[in-house]
């Protein structure tokens, strides 16, 4: 807001601060959401590493478990029996809400099946093979999880910088400027004021 294409009026010193008053309400909101987005980032984020953890300790077991297996029934029959699935599983994606931002909400259903429900019969396979895609299905549930947890991450990171930048930018441009612009106004209106209590007294010594 250029101070020189403003006019010194009382009406305009109004306004004036009626905008000061509303940008200092809004930074303070946004102020407040980004603390509060900061702080639910790193809960998050907690909650991110102990996923993590248990996503690659139910990996090791699972490729423990299929080691077993494929020393024991041989990789052409685990590649066999694997044709035998039925179904795979269905991810569900949906939106929740962390303090106005959208973040994914990936439902898993139970994907623990019975070796019926695998496709496979009870004499097709090795309890091993059983084993193996039991461990595999953790795996695969802790995927999705781990899924979740990073995108919704990602997600709150962009909005706080989105939210930093307007909270600097109120404080450090919109408001400053305002009340510079309102400061210019009111000197004006002072100067003028005295100017026409001088022309008057001028008058009063005329007459």
């Amino acid at each position: 807001m250029a101070v020189a294409n403003i006019k010194p009026t009382r009406s305009e010193l109004l306004l004036l601060k009626k905008k000061i008053k509303l940008a200092r309400t809004g930074y303070n909101l946004l102020k407040k959401k980004r603390d509060g987005l900061v702080l639910e980032f790193f809960n998050i984020l907690k909650k991110a590493k102990d996923v993590r953890k248990e996503l690659v300790a139910s990996y090791a077991a699972a490729l423990g478990k299929i080691n077993v297996a494929r020393a024991i029934d041989g990789d052409l029959a685990i590649k066999s029996i694997s044709m035998a699935l039925k179904s795979l599983p269905v991810v569900e994606v949906a939106t929740k809400n962390i303090m106005g931002v959208k973040v994914p909400k990936i439902g898993f259903p139970e994907f623990k099946k019975s070796i019926f429900e695998r496709g496979y019969g009870i004499t097709s396979a090795t309890s091993k093979i059983d084993e193996a895609a039991m461990a595999y299905e953790v795996v695969l549930e802790k995927v999705v999880a781990a899924a979740e947890i990073e995108l919704t991450l990602k997600k709150l990171l962009k909005e706080i910088a989105r939210t930093k930048r307007k909270v600097n930018a109120l404080e450090l441009i919109t408001i400053p400027r305002l009340e510079e612009t309102a400061k210019y106004i009111r000197l004006r209106l002072e100067e003028m004021e005295r100017e026409n209590f001088s022309r008057l007294k001028r008058m009063k010594v005329r007459a």
